[in-house]
């Protein structure tokens, strides 16, 4: 056995998918033997695979013949675009795999891992209730060894974490909160923003006005952002006068530095109504996209008024890493608020609607906020989370702390029949936790609610921490083994 292939073995032996690793390696590898060699071409293994699979899309689209399906396909290039972005932006952050830049940049590197394979699953989620199975399963061909290799990446991440905690070296991890509780990875100019903006002061200076009467620089936001310099370094401040704004907006990844304030959540609001029944995509049913980095909003609504008769309506979908949502309210019912990937903050913040209507896989603390649930039709229940970790190593799950969850009145007038759940397991390894937070008696005494079966019970990680009110009692919760008994310290 030549050096190379003793090196490839070794070097795949802690990941998930070894098989997958050592034939990628024979292939991208050549004659490398040191660790960060093989790291180099793993990582040029998952972009190709990827970058295979985005092929693929592009020549079944010339076989659609549905709207659903070749909207499916659409997302597919777009997402796998997304997802070999952040394989390239953690190993230029990692600066080829080198120690001394490892141990600085581990949670980065663990969060645009999960990314990217979220979008990869969110490609292939899209083809669910689409005739077009055959279509579906060369995709899920394609994309299947591409994600073995994004998960042998974060077990590889994983195995060079435990080797530096090994060798004592200062503590590198990235707390979500500070202890001013805004999170610590916020720029101190965005702070000072957060808590000083006001659109009523006469300090405030924004960098653009829109006001859907006229009276502004734009009359549309998608008109204004449109004008925004791209990658900026400064910090670009957009002020959304009070209004309805029908329009479906779209944040750009090659937007900066943007901050959105506005007069008020229930003054200004973006307003939307599509949904999976125009048979179109659950992604693309969303009324507002953040897909930019580092984005802020203050202040603002956004909703979905498709109804209940109308099943998946997104109101609000963000992938941007770093963002901030302050003093907002997101209306819908189901599917109303798309925590898709990345690091996310939402404090202050109204939520409501009917099933799965906390959905996705960011990293997402939702703090001091209140959740109405809505009410569904006569023949569903409501299920506030459905958490979408598919795989064990990811980083992704959902805390809501120090929440009040109480019944939207329209809840109310259903007269108690309607059941409501805290959350189920979307994808295998679904993780939530409420800390601290005040559950109301309307919430069902078992808590939590199967997907289907038996899946994900035994996988997913659940917790309730020190909560209060009338629905908090948990002696009558699920006993599923992914249900956890923890302290706040464990949390």
């Amino acid at each position: 056995m030549s050096t190379s292939v003793k090196s490839i073995k070794s070097f795949c032996q802690p990941v998930d998918y070894r098989e997958t690793c050592e034939s990628a390696l024979e292939v991208t590898a050549g004659n490398a033997t040191s660790p960060t060699d093989l790291a180099k071409a793993i990582f040029k293994a998952a972009s190709d695979r990827i970058e295979q699979a985005v092929r693929e899309s592009a020549v079944l689209n010339d076989l659609k013949n549905n709207p659903r399906t070749s909207g499916a396909l659409d997302n597919c290039k777009k997402l796998l675009d997304y997802a070999i972005d952040d394989l390239k932006t953690t190993f230029d952050r990692l600066g080829g795999f080198e120690m001394t830049n490892f141990k600085t940049a581990v949670d980065d590197l663990r969060t645009w891992l999960s990314s990217a394979l979220t979008y990869q699953e969110t490609c292939l989620d899209g083809f669910k209730n689409t005739t077009m199975t055959d279509t579906a399963n060369k995709m899920r061909k394609v994309l299947n060894s591409s994600q073995e290799l994004t998960e042998n990446i974060l077990a590889i991440v994983d195995e060079f974490s435990e080797t530096l905690a090994n060798l004592d070296l200062p503590s590198f991890g990235r707390w979500l909160l500070a202890d001013n509780s805004v999170p610590s990875w916020m720029p101190d100019a965005k702070r000072r923003l957060l808590q000083a903006v006001s659109p009523g002061s006469p300090d405030f200076k924004p960098d653009a006005t829109v006001a859907v009467d006229g009276n502004g620089d734009f009359k549309t936001i998608n008109e204004a952002l449109a004008k925004v310099l791209p990658k900026s370094a400064a910090t670009y401040v957009m002020y959304v006068k009070a209004g309805t704004y029908k329009e479906y907006v779209f944040v750009p990844r090659n937007l900066t530095n943007l901050v959105m304030v506005s007069d008020g959540a229930t003054k200004t609001v973006i307003t939307g109504s599509k949904s999976f029944m125009m048979n179109i995509t659950t992604k693309d049913t969303a009324t507002m996209e953040v897909i930019r980095n580092g984005f802020l909003m203050c202040g603002m609504g956004v909703e979905n008024t498709a109804g209940t008769k109308n099943h998946q309506a997104v109101a609000l979908r963000v992938q941007s890493d770093m963002s901030v949502f302050y003093e907002c309210q997101f209306d819908g019912y189901q599917d109303t608020l798309y925590t898709h990937t990345s690091m996310q903050y939402y404090r202050d913040c109204v939520i409501t609607g009917t099933i799965d209507f906390i959905f996705g896989n960011a990293q997402v603390v939702l703090q001091n906020c209140l959740i109405q649930v809505r009410r569904c039709m006569d023949n569903q229940q409501n299920i506030v989370t459905a958490q979408g970790r598919k795989e064990k190593r990811s980083a992704g799950g959902t805390v809501i702390h120090n929440y009040t969850i109480v019944p939207h009145p329209e809840f109310e007038s259903s007269g108690g029949r309607l059941k409501t759940f805290l959350g189920r397991p979307w994808k295998e390894y679904s993780r939530t936790l409420y800390i601290q937070s005040k559950i109301g008696g309307f919430i069902d005494p078992q808590g939590w609610l199967p997907w289907l079966g038996d899946f994900g019970l035994n996988t997913c990680y659940y917790a309730e921490v020190e909560n209060h009110g009338p629905g908090a009692d948990t002696s009558k919760r699920a006993k599923w083994r992914g249900v956890k008994t923890v302290t706040y310290q464990q949390a």
